[in-house]
């Protein structure tokens, strides 16, 4: 058969979720490889093969039944870029050797190496996790999909474990990033004794199932509060980074990119909107930016944008903030010797910086 007939055909199996098919089509590829001497191509082939479900869910979602692994996850075509994105130096280089590993896996696979795929994020909300994990995507063009906890946690005995198995079987049929945002909700310590047992149990199976994961599924792992990991939970993540809150400098860069798009400039500039604004994440950075040219545009040439800019200020001032009280009990709460004994990262792990 042509290699092109192969091609066409192992695309009708995969859709319509015939195993046999699949796999007869796959292997006659693997047998035309190794005809060629492309030995690495080959088995890549075979051990992609190997990792398939006895019964794979379909690949399209219109044909899905109820509950399946789809179900579980939103999938999001990834547009942010990762040069659109101010990052720490340590994560930015981190990246860069995450991409390149997968970019170049054949190599690695020569010399009985895989390339990294299971990233944790850490730091206070609104710092760039999400759109970190959406930047991975782009740049290898892979499908990015985000965990549904709605339809993955279950009330029942056993049934989120059973969700999480249809879901990891599901991403095994490709090559894709898989986004958990705050996985602290499945990820928890297990030495918690405010825990129930059925929390305890999804951690040990999710354990298991990030282990089993191949390479070329991405499973990035977002949260604002890492003391509240398992410790064997860090221990799986290959690659550990930290997303703390911008200082001054790195906010300004920021707003300096975001009001280069606008038409008009404020005379005040950058430097004079993040003195204004105080320590803030990105996303309320952005928030503010957004603001301000919602009211210019739609002032519809009656308001300049430095008077735009004046009145998002004054409002942003009187914004509700987290009152000192708040604060005392949070504090509180996180220093508590239990909280402390239990939930505090190993200490090979404090190279990530603390979430507040």
């Amino acid at each position: 058969m042509a290699r092109s007939d192969l091609l066409v055909s192992l695309v009708r199996a995969g859709i319509a979720g015939e195993r046999e098919t699949l796999k007869s089509t796959v292997e006659a590829i693997v047998a035309d490889e190794r005809a060629k001497s492309h030995h690495i191509l080959a088995d890549r082939l075979q051990r992609a093969l190997s990792t398939v479900a006895v019964t794979p869910p379909p690949l399209t979602s219109t044909s899905m039944p109820t509950g399946g692994g789809r179900d579980a996850i939103l999938e999001i075509t990834p547009t942010v870029r990762l040069d659109e994105l101010i990052l720490p130096l340590p994560v930015r280089r981190n990246a860069d050797q995450l991409i390149e590993e997968h970019f170049r896996a054949g190599v690695l696979r020569a010399h009985g190496l895989e390339p990294r795929h299971r990233v944790l994020l850490s730091g206070p909300p609104g710092n760039g996790k999400t759109s970190f994990a959406e930047a991975i995507a782009e740049s290898l063009g892979m499908p990015f999909f985000v965990v549904r906890y709605d339809s993955l946690i279950g009330s029942y005995l056993g049934e989120t474990n059973t969700r999480l198995r249809k879901l990891f079987d599901y991403i095994r049929t490709q090559p894709c990033v898989l986004f958990f945002d705050e996985f602290d909700a499945i990820g928890k310590e297990r030495g918690d004794t405010h825990e129930t047992g059925e929390i305890k149990r999804v951690v040990s199976f999710l354990l298991m199932q990030l282990d089993q994961l191949p390479s070329y599924v991405i499973v990035v792992a977002a949260t604002n509060h890492a003391e509240l990991l398992d410790r064997a939970v860090w221990r799986r993540f290959q690659l550990r980074l930290g997303f703390p809150a911008p200082d001054q400098s790195m906010l300004t860069a920021y707003v300096e990119r975001l009001i280069g798009q606008w038409p008009e400039k404020p005379k005040v500039g950058a430097k004079g909107i993040v003195r204004v604004l105080g320590k803030i994440s990105y996303a309320e950075a952005r928030e503010y930016c957004q603001n301000v040219r919602r009211r210019y545009i739609l002032g519809l040439g009656e308001i300049q944008i430095d008077d735009a800019v004046k009145v998002e200020s004054d409002l942003w001032a009187s914004r509700i903030k987290p009152t000192e009280s708040d604060a005392e009990r949070s504090d509180q709460t996180t220093s508590a010797p239990d909280a402390q004994s239990k939930r505090r990262p190993p200490k090979r792990f404090e190279e990530v910086p603390p979430t507040s």
